[in-house]
């Protein structure tokens, strides 16, 4: 079994470790943990990436074309002069909501398959390839018993996020010897993240937007405990599997917004159910609009069948086995921490 270091402890690794992605809402907390842990970090960016939450000294900032393979080989090929590689490598660049839909495909596949080619054909090849994946691969699971969905499961997505992910996932698997491993997380939530943020602000206002009438089940991962995985991952000699990351405990439609309600002193909330019509009707209207607008929003298509589906529910077990990760963060007390980092920030 595989060890992994909680957060209050503190540890020590050597080694220089490479964050994609490092930006981002889940990018700069994994960049912080290894800094936390001792790694000779180096944060993935481009020109135009916010540092706000890179502001550490210690960080070194590498900037790589993913979209071109031979500038990309000259670039990590510069760096191997200078600084020899990296040990590991954390691929965390993704998206998860695009103007186009043929941009889910470029970044979250085209990206990792020229990178993972590209680190082959420069002899760069780390000790430890995590690949951030995501539980939308599946799809649809069992929806009348809400039996939870196996790792050995055929994936079968039904969004472009999804089939972008399995697309990147499937390259990974045909590498001959490459040392993947893949993480597919349930919902992530946790300070910095904006999209949870949205359904805080309604709850504020005393309302609760919801989909359908029949039972959903839906699971999340605080994004601290999403980390520690992500480090179970790396610090492991697991190779080339795939494991789920999700609180073990699945909760109704309304247990995040109670929690959310209870942090923010609401007695009451007006709970809004939306039938899974309408639903269709303001997701399509909505992409519609920001086609003709430029504007990217998270009310689209994809969110249709994301609101739809009814059984988020997965199988950790493979996970807590081989890589003694088990989250310690209950919805409940990961909710309060996001709350009270959300308004100590302003943003709530």
């Amino acid at each position: 079994m595989c060890n992994f270091a909680p957060l209050f402890q503190t540890k020590f690794m050597t080694g220089k470790i490479l964050i994609t992605g490092a930006g981002g809402f889940i990018g700069s907390h994994i960049v912080e943990e290894a800094l936390r842990r001792g790694y000779d970090t180096y944060a993935g960016v481009r020109a135009t990436t916010s540092r706000e939450y890179l502001a550490d000294p210690r960080i070194k900032f590498v900037e790589l074309d993913f979209a071109h393979p031979d500038r990309l080989c000259a670039q990590l090929l510069q760096y191997k002069k200078e600084m020899g590689g990296w040990d590991y490598i954390v691929h965390n660049l993704g998206v998860t909501k695009c103007k186009k839909q043929k941009d889910f495909y470029t970044t979250n596949h085209i990206y990792t398959r020229n990178f993972s080619n590209a680190l082959i054909e420069c002899d760069m090849v780390p000790s430890k390839f995590v690949y951030m994946s995501s539980l939308s691969v599946c799809g649809k699971g069992d929806e009348k018993n809400h039996t939870p969905i196996k790792i050995t499961d055929s994936p079968h997505p039904d969004t472009n996020y999804g089939k972008s992910k399995l697309m990147a996932e499937e390259h990974l698997r045909s590498l001959p010897n490459f040392p993947y491993i893949i993480l597919r997380p349930t919902g992530v939530y946790g300070p910095r993240e904006r999209d949870y943020l949205l359904m805080m602000k309604t709850i504020k206002w005393c309302v609760d937007f919801r989909s359908g009438w029949s039972k959903q089940l839906i699971t999340f991962v605080y994004v601290k405990d999403l980390v520690r995985a992500i480090f179970a991952a790396v610090e492991c000699d697991k190779r080339q599997k795939t494991y789920f990351i999700s609180e073990e405990q699945a909760y109704s439609s309304s247990g995040f917004s109670d929690y959310v309600a209870q942090e923010l002193g609401r007695k009451f909330v007006l709970p809004i159910i939306l039938p899974m019509w309408m639903l269709w009707i303001i997701t399509h209207t909505a992409e519609i609009f920001n086609k003709l607008t430029g504007c990217t929003s998270a009310i689209n298509r994809d969110k249709y069948h994301i609101m739809s589906q009814r059984n988020w529910v997965c199988d950790t077990s493979l996970t807590r086995e081989e890589l003694g990760f088990v989250p310690q963060y209950s919805l409940e007390e990961g909710v309060r921490e996001t709350v009270a980092w959300y308004r100590a920030n302003k943003w709530l």
